[in-house]
């Protein structure tokens, strides 16, 4: 019997290694990885719907479920995680020192609708009390000009964005002090922790506080599969989650090891041990219902800045094939 040929857009992560090198095999599923970076898949697929399936922005993929009609429908996969406290960036003379000194000023943003400053948004707003609509957005290119949103927004009049001159980068920006600080998912060029500083110095024991009191590891990506393709195949979903799953074990097994390191970091035993003890052995869960208050928290952030014209809930964002797990 025949298996059905699909092409996947995801970044090389150690936890998809088994997919992209053949190792792992969807049931049912020819599968033809194509390990592309991560705007570029983003773009691609929202704009164009490029792949069958494809790793997405957690943010991008909730707007798009309010465009007419649905264009995806995701599995409950996360590739990328991220502790964001370390992505908030400031001039050093802009005169913030603390979270509430936020307030009233510029942030730059390479896309309002990026999940990684959806969840930053949300955690000054819950623990710090910055609201959302207490500072001005300014959208554009981080390292080069003319980025632009990859779906058009529909904002409430109280959260107000505007797009930075043409030919200026927001990295730039923050250096010169024509934005005042910086929220985004890569480090920028001109962070030279003089002039542009993080504004949690100490931000692996912030995130780590943050984990200890919500539980939350926030997740930035799912994998979205074209609606017409996943209508056509719904045992697609299934099976692609299992197989993800799988190669996630697989990646969990590796990093274990002990005789020699799988990964360039030399103390990545000391890591991993660390890790698990603060976090458990699946510390980076894939599935329904492990992450169902962590999406909650998520969606609501979104609802928040406007992004969602409803609060979700967690269950509407992936095939119902997945909100159950496969027991015996």
């Amino acid at each position: 019997m025949s298996k059905l040929k699909l092409t996947l857009a995801c970044w090389n992560y150690d936890r998809t290694q088994g997919l992209r090198d053949g190792s792992v095999a969807p049931d049912g599923i020819e599968l033809n990885y194509l390990a592309l970076p991560v705007e570029e898949t983003f773009f691609r697929m929202v704009r164009n719907q490029e792949f069958d399936i494809a790793e997405m922005s957690l943010s991008s993929y909730t707007v798009s479920l309010f465009k007419d009609p649905g264009r995806f429908v995701a599995i409950p996969v996360f590739p990328s995680r991220f502790f964001r406290h370390s992505c908030i960036y400031v001039n050093a003379k802009s005169g913030i020192k603390e979270p509430k000194d936020l307030i009233g000023k510029r942030i730059g943003v390479p896309e309002f609708q990026m999940t990684a400053p959806v969840w930053i948004r949300g955690i000054l707003a819950e623990h710090y009390g910055v609201p959302v609509d207490s500072v001005t957005y300014h959208t554009g290119g981080e390292e080069e000009p003319g980025r632009v949103e990859k779906q058009s927004l529909d904002l409430p009049a109280n959260i107000r964005v505007s797009a930075i001159p043409e030919g200026k980068t927001l990295s730039r920006m923050l250096l010169d002090g024509e934005i005042d600080a910086f929220h985004t998912a890569r480090k920028p060029s001109t962070c030279d922790g003089v002039n542009v500083v993080r504004l949690f110095p100490d931000f692996r024991a912030v995130e780590l506080a943050y984990y200890r009191r919500t539980k939350i590891f926030p997740m930035m990506h799912t994998i979205a599969i074209r609606r017409g393709v996943y209508e056509a195949n719904r045992w697609i979903a299934q099976s692609l989650f299992k197989a993800f799953c799988e190669a996630q074990r697989r990646c969990y097994e590796d990093l274990k090891q002990t005789a020699a390191h799988m990964a360039m970091l030399p103390f990545l035993t000391a890591e991993m041990e660390e890790t698990v003890r603060e976090m458990g052995d699946d510390y980076w869960p894939f599935g329904f219902e492990k992450n169902e208050a962590a999406l909650s928290t998520f969606l609501r952030y979104h609802h928040e800045s406007g992004l969602s014209k409803r609060l979700l809930k967690p269950a509407e964002l992936f095939a119902p094939e997945t909100l159950e797990a496969f027991k015996i």
